[in-house]
């Protein structure tokens, strides 16, 4: 079982999404750590402050690695398409309008990345605001996506209420109103932070303290890790 585990453990560390996944949850924590650590100091000095700079460096990490892709989300874009014709029209809407919001984040992000490191002359800032923007909105529209699905789910339980369904049906639908809550959480989590980082005097923008961030992205990383085990191992068995 040891053995299993260690070797799952490799292979998800072994390719980009599952090392992001890492990534992104050791990034959070640590600035989670620091945070809480540091408490109402300011700088934070010694052990916290050496977190925080981690969770700085990681971070800086994961937006270098950004960098290409701009590739794999235009061909998930290309892919879905308008979606398929069998799906509920309001969910291929929300899922397309995402598509973009996603597809445009990127060369946002690049762009403010470059000014940063002055490949080009620019002021960073905004372009840094533009695509938290976008990522928010696309955080929006999955959480409203996430809400659709549920109200569908829920209107086909009240129809089948005089046919109970199959127990194997049943535990579909308990897994797809599951995962879909899990989405909402992850979601709402990674909004929150998103607003957070926007410019000054949109909402509680800047309001938060270094652990309540690093909480809210700990949340939402760790849901991405549970949700992606959950899918290698449905596909494994």
């Amino acid at each position: 079982m040891a053995a299993g585990a260690l070797g799952a453990l490799v292979a998800a560390l072994e390719s980009y999404r599952g090392r992001d996944r890492a990534v992104r949850a050791l990034c959070y924590g640590c600035q989670l750590a620091g945070g809480a650590l540091a408490g109402p100091q300011s700088p934070a000095e010694g052990l916290p402050g050496s977190l925080l700079a981690v969770s700085a460096q990681l971070s800086s990490c994961r937006t270098v690695l950004r960098l290409l892709d701009d590739f794999a989300m235009l061909s998930h874009s290309c892919a879905y398409g308008l979606g398929p014709k069998d799906e509920d029209a309001l969910v291929r809407g929300l899922s397309v309008l995402c598509n973009v919001a996603d597809q445009l984040y990127y060369p946002c992000e690049h762009v403010a990345w470059a000014a940063d490191t002055g490949v080009i002359r620019s002021r960073s800032q905004r372009w840094w605001a533009a695509s938290t923007a976008l990522w928010g909105l696309s955080l929006l529209l999955g959480i409203l996506r996430s809400l659709r699905i549920l109200f569908q789910l829920r209107r086909k339980l009240r129809q089948r209420k005089c046919t109970p369904p199959s127990p194997q049906s049943q535990q579909k639908m308990r897994a797809q109103v599951k995962a879909e809550v899990l989405n909402i959480v992850s979601n709402l989590a990674d909004l929150s932070n998103a607003v957070h980082w926007m410019p000054p005097g949109f909402l509680w923008a800047g309001r938060f303290p270094p652990w309540l961030v690093g909480l809210l992205g700990t949340i939402s990383s760790l849901i991405g890790i549970y949700q992606a085990s959950g899918r290698g191992s449905s596909g494994a068995a």
